[in-house]
């Protein structure tokens, strides 16, 4: 059994059916981020956020939770690296591949830049709000005082566009890769994919536009 998985993980169809997998798995992470985040506007003071950031905090599975996270990432990051790899040394049958799949858009011709943007800035993210957490007394407090400058404000949208244009090819390539590559299903596939892209970036932008712009007290 292990043998089959090793070999199963080591196959091209493999490292993209795990790439598929775990993406699906960090896009419904990002959904239940956003939700919790978005208790930040709940009120002027930022208490309903703080208690909500202070009850993940004091939770005891939270270093179990994280720990799968990191996980999630770095499985992910590293087959989207071996198929890129993949890919370039089969890049003399690129347009035969390439003209088989239909018309590419830019989210699709743009995956490996999205994808060191958002790598990015989750480095950036992490060093702001969770390796700087011990000296945070209020982390709607820590949010206002980062976005509010122009710097911090403008690496936040360039990061969560980024994530946008990902997803907006993301899910559709992860379902097909998983099976679901079907002309009744594809046109579904890709409206489904574009809503997940744009509620989720609509949603992350709002910290960042309303925070700078005052609309957040």
């Amino acid at each position: 059994m292990l043998s089959w998985l090793i070999r199963t993980v080591q196959s091209s169809i493999g490292k993209k059916a795990l790439m598929s997998l775990t993406g699906l798995a960090l896009i419904g992470f990002l959904f239940v981020h956003l939700a919790g985040n978005l208790t930040y506007f709940a009120d002027s003071s930022g208490e309903t956020f703080d208690h909500y950031a202070e009850t993940i905090e004091s939770n005891p599975l939270l270093p179990l939770a994280e720990g799968g996270l990191i996980v999630l990432f770095l499985v992910h990051i590293g087959m989207a690296f071996r198929v890129t790899l993949q890919n370039k040394a089969a890049r003399k049958h690129r347009y035969a591949v390439a003209a088989s799949h239909g018309g590419r858009t830019a989210g699709s011709r743009t995956m490996v830049l999205t994808g060191i943007l958002i790598l990015a800035f989750l480095i950036l993210h992490l060093i702001h709000f969770r390796l700087q957490k011990d000296s945070i007394d209020s982390f709607a407090a820590a949010i206002k005082m980062e976005l509010s400058k122009p710097l911090g404000a403008g690496a936040y949208v360039i990061g969560i566009l980024a994530l946008g244009i990902h997803l907006s090819h993301a899910f559709k390539s992860a379902m097909q890769t998983l099976g679901l590559n079907h002309p009744k299903y594809t046109p579904i596939l890709e409206k489904v994919g574009l809503l997940i892209a744009v509620v989720l970036t609509l949603g992350f932008l709002s910290f960042p536009i309303l925070v700078f712009m005052g609309g957040k007290a």
